[in-house]
């Protein structure tokens, strides 16, 4: 009987192969031929899960953010669940963190996203799915934030529509500065500094 192949999970495998290349050698490498070199595929294979090499950027683009959504979720689900117990000050910590290169699994995922965010400045293809992804992460900090100041933990007249865009440039500014630095920007520094704007929020500084 011929192999029945999964085409989503083909699809990711591919999109995983993407990665990979970016994550060792730059987004310049990820061509056609190379991503399914690593994907252990015939070109003709690739090919015929992607029409062209742009619809594959675009896919593996949304993979990354698929990822990081599904890490964040969990916090989410605990944070605006209300009578839960949960602390909501470590979790909404835990939650920004998921952006934030602490391990090696994010360290790779920061360096991966800034290459396509790069790219998307003069490739116009990427622009639109770039915008999409940095518009969401700065709703899900707004919805943070509101509901934190909704909760009592922050001040009534604090403006959380500019906080969140704050918020926001400081997460892209610690995972820029760790991918350039990471001597000076090490995983606790990082949570230093993201600690230290936290409790700013709360005094309302």
């Amino acid at each position: 009987m011929p192999k029945i192949v999964d085409p989503v999970a083909r699809r990711r495998a591919v999109a995983q192969a993407v990665l990979s290349v970016v994550g060792r050698h730059g987004l310049a490498h990820a061509s056609l031929r190379n991503v399914a070199d690593e994907a252990g595929l015939a070109i003709g294979s690739v090919r015929h899960y992607f029409a062209d090499h742009d619809e594959l950027m675009l896919f593996t683009m949304r993979e990354l953010s698929h990822r990081i959504d599904e890490r964040v979720r969990a916090h989410i689900e605990r944070l605006l669940s209300p009578g839960n117990g949960t602390d909501r000050r470590a979790t909404t910590e835990q939650l920004l963190t998921e952006f934030l290169p602490l391990d090696a699994t994010r360290r790779e995922e920061a360096a991966i996203w800034l290459a396509f965010a790069a790219a998307a400045h003069t490739r116009p293809e990427l622009r639109p799915c770039a915008d999409e992804m940095h518009q969401g992460m700065n709703a899900l900090v707004r919805r943070v934030l509101h509901e934190a100041q909704r909760s009592g933990a922050l001040p009534d007249d604090l403006d959380t529509d500019l906080e969140s865009k704050r918020l926001t440039a400081l997460l892209d500014g610690l995972t820029l500065q760790s991918a350039l630095l990471p001597d000076r920007f090490p995983p606790e520094a990082i949570r230093q500094v993201l600690r230290r704007h936290l409790d700013a929020l709360r005094s309302g500084d």
